[in-house]
């Protein structure tokens, strides 16, 4: 049975603050995974510099806190070829171990009651379901429908998990317990910008497809929408799904699981961050809508209120950037990201929204701040309850 959860706010054991014991020792660090680099840079958030660096396996996409806090694994997921792994790493002392040979590990989330870590092998549309520590597979969830399988959210009861479709613009609903796909819903630009619904009008217009990186000899369509990130609200009502083409949230009723809105932010909306109080979203805008990305783009957080689904306010990356996955401090006054195609990575300040920019290593993704307050963990760079 998944754990119990507050039903009046998922994030209330990271609002209150507590770190589990379970993390007593962790060194207060923030690993960066270098996709390009195959490499993990670390940070010392007292001094904002790089501590360490060490090489991992090829093409690293997030570090993932594990279900019990006390590993932190390393996503690598070798693109275009068979040598995919996960490289854990102690954060008592912050340095890797011995990694475990996997298919395509893009992301990673764990079962609510953490009996399984889910591999998210996004090329091959698939979910595999693996022991959390030997991560020896012991089931898949064939996800044929859902293209460029990568983030994920939770019900509140823990039954089901909702998967965003990257590379065919679609959202995905699993029940956890009878272990099968309940649906797949197309996120309509209905909601979302104007001329991207005047594009789609045109008589004879195609959709803009380019070269899947993972398949080769596949296609990515781009039109209309590209969803990443998605995070449940604190009452688990409703689903918040970025989407970098249409540049906003794509709004989700979680019981009936249909669109029932969307949120304007910024150029390229990527990741999705509660803060620590559990009020506000934080939007990773990542300034570009191309998926090779742009230096110095129109790169952006927008602030949105939980409560009105509205933006509140927004902290542009002075000179341009390029904001991508990450998280929030412990104590909440700090959202740190990664400035994927920048080299950097982004510290803003929740308060003022200022913004410290530290030098890492080629094309920096989903990293993690460490330790974090809750109880257990779902995944990605740290959904924590």
């Amino acid at each position: 049975m998944p754990p119990v959860v507050d039903r009046r706010n998922l994030y209330s054991e990271t609002v209150a603050g507590r770190l589990s014991p379970a993390v007593a020792g962790a060194l207060e660090r923030v690993y960066v995974p270098n996709r390009a680099a195959n490499s993990v840079s670390v940070i010392d958030p007292s001094t904002l510099k790089v501590v360490d660096t060490f090489k991992v396996g090829i093409n690293p996409q997030h570090v993932v806190p594990s279900w019990d806090l006390r590993t932190l694994w390393v996503a690598n997921n070798a693109e275009r070829s068979d040598k995919g792994s996960l490289t854990p790493i102690d954060p008592t002392t912050g340095k890797p171990g011995p990694a475990i040979t996997v298919d395509d590990p893009y992301n990673m989330y764990w079962t609510p009651d953490g009996r399984y870590a889910i591999v998210v092998a996004e090329a091959f549309k698939r979910l595999d379901f693996r022991d959390p520590r030997s991560m020896a597979l012991q089931y898949s969830i064939d996800t044929p429908d859902c293209g460029g399988i990568n983030h994920a959210d939770f019900s509140i009861d823990g039954r089901y998990a909702f998967f965003t479709c990257e590379f065919n613009g679609a959202f995905s609903k699993i029940d956890l317990v009878n272990r099968r796909v309940v649906g797949t819903i197309k996120l309509t630009p209905y909601f979302a910008r104007p001329d991207v619904l005047d594009l789609l009008a045109k008589p004879g217009k195609k959709p803009r497809k380019i070269p899947d990186p993972a398949q080769l000899g596949a296609e990515i369509c781009t039109t209309p929408g590209m969803p990443q990130d998605v995070r449940s609200s604190p009452d688990g009502a409703v689903l918040f799904v970025a989407d970098m083409m249409v540049d906003g949230l794509h709004v989700v009723d979680s019981a009936s699981f249909k669109q029932i809105g969307f949120i304007p932010t910024g150029v390229g909306a990527h990741g999705l961050y509660p803060s620590r109080d559990g009020t506000h979203l934080y939007v990773a805008n990542r300034g570009s809508n191309s998926v090779l990305g742009t230096r110095k783009g129109k790169g952006s957080v927008s602030v949105i209120d939980f409560a009105t689904r509205q933006v509140v306010q927004t902290w542009p990356v002075p000179g341009g950037g390029s904001p991508d996955m990450g998280n929030v401090s412990a104590d909440g006054k700090y959202l740190w990201l990664s400035g994927r195609f920048d080299n950097v990575v982004y510290r803003f300040n929740t308060t003022s929204g200022a913004v410290d920019t530290i030098k890492v290593g080629q094309e920096p993704h989903g990293l993690t701040v460490w330790p974090q307050p809750g109880r257990y963990s779902l995944g990605h760079t740290g959904n924590l309850r």
